[in-house]
């Protein structure tokens, strides 16, 4: 526990001075404008890649940055919805007005998800199942497969958010947009993926 206790020991004496209006602001209620779906991957913090302060992004993370596809009364056959709570949460409670999908290179899931199912890891491979489609719809050598399924991962959670009614029907009414990125972890390179379908440096 040192590294935390010694982080949150620079922070107490660096970053907390100058924010402490801010977070004193924020005790009552947060009014974050954009929800980010990112991977758990710890070289992967959308606060640090975007600048954000506290407040700024609602951020629900898990392996893969996957969203998985609407199930409606699913709790009451015993599984447990965590992604679509949070994106229930931002949308309908804090109205947030874009969704962002944040893919990026050397992924985890990805890697799992091009490999044979491992039986030994239930909860993974029943998650890493929902890249199936994703993989399916790549093809290609080796050496650029990986990146295309990180692409292609992006754009079919895109998909999948349109599957929710209550998201859906907000980016009909123009109140919620979709975007998707692609963050690549050697270089620090962001992609924005265009209407096109196709993925555009930010420089």
């Amino acid at each position: 526990m040192d590294p935390l206790i010694a982080g949150y020991q620079q922070f107490r004496a660096q970053r907390w001075p100058e924010q402490r209006t801010l977070y004193e602001g924020l005790a009552d209620s947060q009014k974050p404008q954009t929800m980010i779906v990112s991977c758990c991957d710890s070289r992967v913090d959308p606060a640090t890649i975007f600048s954000a302060r506290p407040g700024e992004l609602f951020i629900v993370r898990n392996v893969a940055n996957v969203v998985p596809p609407f199930e409606p009364g699913g709790e009451h056959g015993g599984t447990y919805h965590g992604t679509s709570a949070a994106l229930e949460f931002a949308v309908r409670k804090l109205a947030v007005s874009t969704i962002l999908v944040l893919g990026h290179g050397q992924c985890g899931g990805i890697d799992a998800a091009l490999a044979p199912p491992e039986d030994s890891s239930p909860f993974l491979a029943a998650w890493i199942a929902l890249l199936r489609p994703a993989v399916e719809n790549c093809s290609g050598p080796a050496e650029t497969l990986h990146a295309a399924c990180e692409r292609e991962n992006v754009r079919l959670s895109l998909a999948r958010l349109m599957t929710f009614p209550f998201v859906a029907e907000r980016v009909q009414n123009g109140t919620l947009r979709l975007e998707g990125a692609h963050f690549a972890i050697a270089d620090g390179r962001l992609e924005w993926l265009e209407q096109n379908g196709s993925f555009r440096a930010i420089t």
